[in-house]
């Protein structure tokens, strides 16, 4: 059954179907065409507020402080950033969601806040398409398969070999119970079948510790923290998986062509404004936003994080997180995955 045209009902976690999903992006789309542009005369004449629903210090918290740069040159007012971290992401994802709709809160949305909150909370605070107004995709960055070298593997098929041959003796890592890498890999043994068993962590920097120590043999991670082992041979990179091939590593094969047809995940980041935003408002911001990452700073200020950038519409955003929301949720409910509280 198709992940994109099932409908999702599930007593434990939040229902979401791509029909519903789809029909809320369309009133958003209907209603922005409508807002008045009366704003955009005066728009902005304060600060701005970019809420990072995450810790300091970051990947997220990274990316959202070089646009807050970028947006504060164009628009002439300072763009501060204010990290709200807490319940996965939900804290400062509600603070934007409740805030007045006029453009100045923005949210730093993530895959995590806008596609697998809603396939693990069974009460989220807030509904990551209905409550907010798209603004611009502002990067992405592939997960990717390390192991430890230790794992007699250099290669995809080599691993799914090992791990048939081996069922239940391999282990991964992950941030956490339901966390985006737990979810990966997941898609990961839905699609390939191997028999690998889950070993939850409190964070990426204990689970990267144990891989680096060898006492979980592999883990979904990103570039971020992953690249410097990779290139010192503390890790081993299979693959990447995005749809295509990474310009961070061009020579890593994506997990589809290398034997997991299909697979396709990573995490994203994206700038996101209060549902009943100005149309005016949202298209300023947004073609700020493309015109910062077409610069060259830009690229390599979001390739020093793993990051790679995104841009586009709107509308291309919206559809990220329907599509996000659907898949997580959908695979969430096929494999029938429990988490703790």
């Amino acid at each position: 059954m198709a992940l994109t045209d099932t409908l999702i009902k599930n007593q434990n976690h939040a229902a979401y179907s791509k029909s519903a999903l789809l029909s809320a992006l369309s009133v958003f789309c209907l209603f922005l065409g409508a807002a008045p542009a009366t704003q955009a005369q005066t728009y902005p004449d304060r600060p701005l507020r970019l809420v990072v629903p995450f810790p300091a210090g970051g990947t997220v918290d990274a990316v959202a402080r070089n646009v807050a740069q970028k947006l504060s040159e164009s628009l002439h007012q300072p763009v501060v950033v204010e990290n709200r971290a807490g319940a996965a992401g939900s804290i400062g994802s509600v603070a934007v969601a409740r805030a007045a709709p006029d453009g100045y809160t923005l949210l730093m949305g993530t895959a995590s806040t806008h596609g697998t909150n809603p396939a693990v909370q069974k009460s989220l605070p807030y509904d990551p398409v209905r409550d907010y107004a798209p603004v611009a995709l502002v990067a992405s960055t592939p997960y990717i398969l390390v192991v430890h070298p230790s794992v007699p593997a250099n290669s995809l098929t080599e691993l799914l070999a090992l791990a048939k041959a081996q069922p239940g003796k391999l282990n991964y890592g992950s941030y956490g119970s339901g966390s985006s890498n737990h979810l990966a890999t997941e898609l990961f043994r839905a699609i390939s079948h191997a028999d690998i068993v889950h070993v939850p962590y409190k964070g990426g920097a204990p689970a990267m510790s144990d891989l680096l120590a060898g006492q979980v043999q592999m883990m979904f991670d990103v570039f971020t923290t992953s690249g410097p082992h990779i290139r010192t041979g503390k890790l081993r990179l299979l693959g990447v998986g995005a749809p295509r091939r990474s310009a961070l590593a061009p020579d890593a094969p994506t997990l589809a062509e290398a034997g997991v047809p299909g697979f396709d995940a990573s995490t994203f980041f994206g700038i996101f404004a209060p549902i009943g935003t100005p149309r005016s408002v949202v298209m300023r911001l947004n073609e700020d936003i493309n015109r910062a990452l077409k610069t060259t700073d830009m690229r390599e200020r979001l390739a020093a994080v793993g990051a790679e950038p995104g841009g586009g519409s709107p509308e291309l955003l919206g559809q990220t997180v329907v599509t996000e929301v659907v898949k997580w949720t959908q695979l969430v409910r096929d494999r029938n995955l429990r988490f703790e509280p």
